[in-house]
Protein backbone atom coordinates (compact mmCIF):
# COMPACT_ATOMS: atom_id res chain seq x y z
CA UNK A 1 0.00 0.00 0.00
CA UNK A 2 1.03 3.62 -1.04
CA UNK A 3 1.94 5.28 2.89
CA UNK A 4 1.27 9.14 2.73
CA UNK A 5 3.67 10.98 5.41
CA UNK A 6 2.13 10.65 9.10
CA UNK A 7 1.20 6.93 8.18
CA UNK A 8 -1.86 6.89 6.38
CA UNK A 9 -2.70 4.89 3.59
CA UNK A 10 -4.40 7.04 0.75
CA UNK A 11 -5.72 4.31 -1.42
CA UNK A 12 -8.90 3.90 1.03
CA UNK A 13 -9.62 7.46 0.53
CA UNK A 14 -9.36 7.50 -3.17
CA UNK A 15 -11.80 4.51 -3.60
CA UNK A 16 -14.35 6.08 -1.27
CA UNK A 17 -13.87 9.14 -3.62
CA UNK A 18 -14.70 6.69 -6.98
CA UNK A 19 -17.80 5.15 -4.89
CA UNK A 20 -18.98 8.51 -4.25
CA UNK A 21 -18.69 9.86 -8.11
CA UNK A 22 -19.57 6.31 -9.50
CA UNK A 23 -22.93 6.92 -7.57
CA UNK A 24 -23.33 10.24 -8.53
CA UNK A 25 -22.91 9.89 -12.25
CA UNK A 26 -25.27 6.69 -11.91
CA UNK A 27 -27.84 8.94 -10.13
CA UNK A 28 -27.57 11.13 -12.41
CA UNK A 29 -27.73 9.65 -15.62
CA UNK A 30 -31.46 7.67 -13.81
CA UNK A 31 -32.54 11.36 -13.33
CA UNK A 32 -31.61 12.33 -16.98
CA UNK A 33 -33.66 9.65 -18.20
CA UNK A 34 -36.82 9.99 -16.22
CA UNK A 35 -36.80 13.37 -16.75
CA UNK A 36 -35.86 13.14 -20.71
CA UNK A 37 -39.32 13.24 -22.30
CA UNK A 38 -39.04 10.72 -25.46
CA UNK A 39 -41.00 11.14 -28.30
CA UNK A 40 -43.96 9.50 -29.29
CA UNK A 41 -43.92 8.25 -33.04
CA UNK A 42 -45.12 10.70 -35.83
CA UNK A 43 -48.41 10.07 -37.11
CA UNK A 44 -47.75 9.43 -40.74
CA UNK A 45 -49.76 11.37 -42.72
CA UNK A 46 -50.94 8.62 -45.08
CA UNK A 47 -52.12 6.51 -42.12
CA UNK A 48 -55.75 8.60 -41.83
CA UNK A 49 -56.20 7.42 -45.78
CA UNK A 50 -55.08 3.79 -45.40
CA UNK A 51 -57.61 3.71 -42.21
CA UNK A 52 -60.56 4.81 -44.62
CA UNK A 53 -59.33 2.49 -47.05
CA UNK A 54 -59.81 -0.89 -44.76
CA UNK A 55 -63.01 0.79 -43.75
CA UNK A 56 -63.95 0.55 -47.40
CA UNK A 57 -62.95 -2.69 -48.14
CA UNK A 58 -64.37 -4.03 -45.13
CA UNK A 59 -67.74 -2.80 -46.34
CA UNK A 60 -67.28 -4.06 -49.66
CA UNK A 61 -66.68 -7.10 -48.01
CA UNK A 62 -69.46 -7.15 -46.19
CA UNK A 63 -71.88 -6.34 -49.04
CA UNK A 64 -70.39 -9.10 -50.97
CA UNK A 65 -70.95 -11.14 -48.51
CA UNK A 66 -74.88 -10.34 -48.44
CA UNK A 67 -74.65 -10.94 -51.85
CA UNK A 68 -73.54 -14.12 -52.73
CA UNK A 69 -76.06 -15.32 -49.29
CA UNK A 70 -78.89 -14.71 -51.77
CA UNK A 71 -77.31 -16.68 -54.59
CA UNK A 72 -77.56 -20.04 -55.20
CA UNK A 73 -73.71 -21.89 -55.45
CA UNK A 74 -73.45 -23.73 -58.67
CA UNK A 75 -72.96 -26.91 -56.88
CA UNK A 76 -76.39 -26.98 -55.58
CA UNK A 77 -78.14 -25.92 -58.82
CA UNK A 78 -80.65 -28.79 -60.18
CA UNK A 79 -81.88 -28.96 -63.25
CA UNK A 80 -84.24 -31.41 -65.58
CA UNK A 81 -81.51 -33.17 -67.89
CA UNK A 82 -84.21 -32.95 -70.67
CA UNK A 83 -83.66 -28.70 -70.37
CA UNK A 84 -79.84 -28.73 -70.53
CA UNK A 85 -80.14 -31.54 -73.64
CA UNK A 86 -82.23 -29.36 -75.26
CA UNK A 87 -80.10 -26.48 -74.71
CA UNK A 88 -76.98 -28.54 -76.00
CA UNK A 89 -78.74 -29.35 -79.21
CA UNK A 90 -79.73 -25.98 -80.03
CA UNK A 91 -76.01 -24.67 -79.36
CA UNK A 92 -74.89 -27.35 -81.77
CA UNK A 93 -77.30 -26.62 -84.57
CA UNK A 94 -76.88 -23.13 -84.16
CA UNK A 95 -73.03 -23.95 -84.35
CA UNK A 96 -73.63 -25.98 -87.60
CA UNK A 97 -76.03 -22.93 -89.23
CA UNK A 98 -73.08 -20.25 -88.65
CA UNK A 99 -70.10 -22.95 -90.17
CA UNK A 100 -72.40 -23.62 -93.50
CA UNK A 101 -73.16 -19.80 -93.68
CA UNK A 102 -69.86 -19.39 -93.63
CA UNK A 103 -69.00 -21.65 -95.82
CA UNK A 104 -71.30 -20.61 -98.70
CA UNK A 105 -74.01 -21.68 -100.89
CA UNK A 106 -72.44 -25.52 -102.05
CA UNK A 107 -71.46 -25.60 -105.95
CA UNK A 108 -74.43 -28.21 -106.50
Amino acid sequence: MAWQEGGQCSIGLMRARIAWLAGAAGAGVAVYRKLRRVPGPAEDPRAEELRRKLDESRTIVEEREEFEAGETPVDEVTGPEAEVEDRRKAVHERGRAAAEEMRGPSPD
